[in-house]
């Protein structure tokens, strides 16, 4: 007791201290929220928009490559903008980049929404799509500034669970407003949903994301690199557009793209190294020379190949080939989302004991649930497919959870917070090229099969699988080594 007082009496804890650490920690946690609910939204809309196809195309009379533009502008033009939004939030304010990004996504929703052609629906997902993508690498800087050790590995479960979610609970939510509204304007509510969320974030998020202090990396850290938002650009369009418009734009003129988008990323690669003797880049190549974050960003572009795949043709199969309505189809996607958001959460508490072994565990099985859900499209393929898959895609799902967020807070766990914005805006581009190559890739086979007078949906579906298993092993591959390297040093 003596002891006590002494120590209190040499070092007393300031009035209030206590309290005032208290309204610290709730208002970060507090300033996630905002981050995550704005973060869901973008997300969402990724996965949201294909159950409702088949009522967009009666509603508004559209073609079947204003469809496809529908679903891949909106990714191609998310795509486009997260690094230089990235870099714009790290040099500038990345509190106003957020704002501003929120603003134009809902502005961008009730555009859609209220779209009375095929053109203004198509170019409304565009400005989506970017709106998007200026918001959403502003999440993972926030996380790097708010939060350290143990807690940033809960920030990035959190973040982790929302992907997870937003990917699988698109579907299900999708079909249960089109069942709502109906089938004539229940596809606008996909789009309108998002009107009351945005317009309730954006004052809270001005009152609790933190305003921008001095630039971490100085003076040099607010040049804007136009020539590398240049060439990273078009690369992107020209790597991605194969993909986005595989099953639109016919014949193999289109891959003449991908010899283009090479040259283009390497000219990129090569100004970055020049314009940074002298400024900050758009992205540091320094950053590759980091092990765990050059792993992380080819294990994100491959398993997001795979993962996200699945939904595309599973969704395909059950409402074209076995006829479930919007809601049913959602809902058969729902053991994935309920596993996924569950494992997250526990593995962003448990990613910095276990390292890099829980994503190699995560990876095992998501494997070993995609086999038991192709096994049981064989044994049970009909009406009660959806009943079969419950226990495999829960399985999946909840290996699912235990990659991405343990993922993304290995990979930018050693990123300087001057460069989290751009940092965390390639790890997302890295999955956005992932999403499109993986749905064109595992599509085009899934098409296949699924096309012609007599086609064989249960097979379309199995071989679908087996491919995007195949981008989930070699993401599994990458994990190992990364493993085994770290063991090295």
């Amino acid at each position: 007791m003596i002891a006590q007082s002494s120590r209190n009496a040499v070092n007393p804890e300031p009035p209030g201290a206590s309290a005032a650490g208290g309204r610290a920690e709730a208002r970060r946690w507090q300033a996630l929220t905002v981050c995550l609910v704005a973060g869901f939204m973008t997300l969402l809309d990724v996965s949201i928009v294909n159950v409702a196809l088949p009522t967009v195309r009666a509603g508004l009379h559209m073609s079947d490559s204003g469809l496809q533009w529908v679903l891949s502008g909106y990714a191609l033009a998310f795509g486009l903008v997260l690094v230089p939004a990235g870099r714009l939030g790290d040099a500038r304010s990345r509190r106003a980049v957020f704002l501003a990004g929120l603003a134009l996504f809902t502005a961008a929703s009730a555009l859609a929404g209220a779209a009375q052609n095929q053109e203004w629906l198509v170019l409304a997902r565009l400005f989506q799509g970017a709106a998007g993508g200026v918001l959403v690498p502003q999440v993972s800087g926030f996380i790097q500034i708010l939060f350290q050790g143990a807690d940033r590995g809960r920030a990035f479960g959190a973040l982790g669970a929302t992907i997870g979610l937003s990917t699988a609970v698109g579907p299900l939510l999708g079909g249960l407003l089109i069942h709502l509204f109906g089938p004539q304007d229940g596809w606008r509510w996909v789009f309108l949903v998002n009107l009351p969320i945005g317009a309730a974030a954006l004052p809270i998020g001005y009152r609790l994301l933190p305003a921008p202090g001095p630039t971490a990396g100085g003076a040099g850290h607010r040049d804007f690199d136009p020539v590398g938002v240049l060439l990273l650009g078009a690369g992107t369009v020209a790597l991605l557009l194969p993909f986005v418009q595989a099953q639109q734009w016919h014949g193999s003129v289109r891959w003449l793209l991908l010899p283009l988008a090479a040259v283009l990323l390497a000219a990129f690669v090569g100004w970055e190294r020049h314009y940074a003797r002298r400024c900050e880049p758009l992205v540091s190549m320094a950053l590759f020379a980091v092990r765990p974050y050059a792993a992380g960003v080819l294990l994100s572009l491959v398993y997001f190949a795979g993962f996200t795949a699945i939904f595309f043709i599973f969704t395909l199969y059950l409402q074209v080939g076995l006829h479930y309505s919007a809601l049913t189809a959602g809902l058969a996607v729902t053991p994935f989302a309920l596993g996924s958001g569950v494992s997250a959460a526990v593995g962003g508490r448990l990613v910095s004991r276990l390292g890099r072994r829980l994503v190699v565990a995560g990876l095992l099985l998501v494997l070993l649930g995609l086999l038991a859900s192709a096994l049981a499209v064989q044994l049970w393929s009909g009406p009660l497919v959806g009943w079969a898959t419950v226990g495999p895609l829960l399985v999946a799902g909840v290996g699912s959870g235990l990659v991405i967020s343990p993922n993304q807070t290995l990979t930018l766990q050693y990123v300087p917070l001057a460069r989290a914005g751009s940092a965390g805006g390639v790890l997302q581009t890295a999955q956005r090229v992932g999403s499109a190559v993986g749905i064109g890739v595992v599509g085009s086979v899934f098409f296949a099969h699924a096309g012609g007078r007599h086609p064989d949906w249960a097979l379309a579906f199995q071989l679908g699988v087996a491919v995007a298993g195949g981008l989930i092993l070699m993401a599994l591959l990458v994990a190992l080594a990364d493993e085994v390297a770290g063991r090295r040093a």
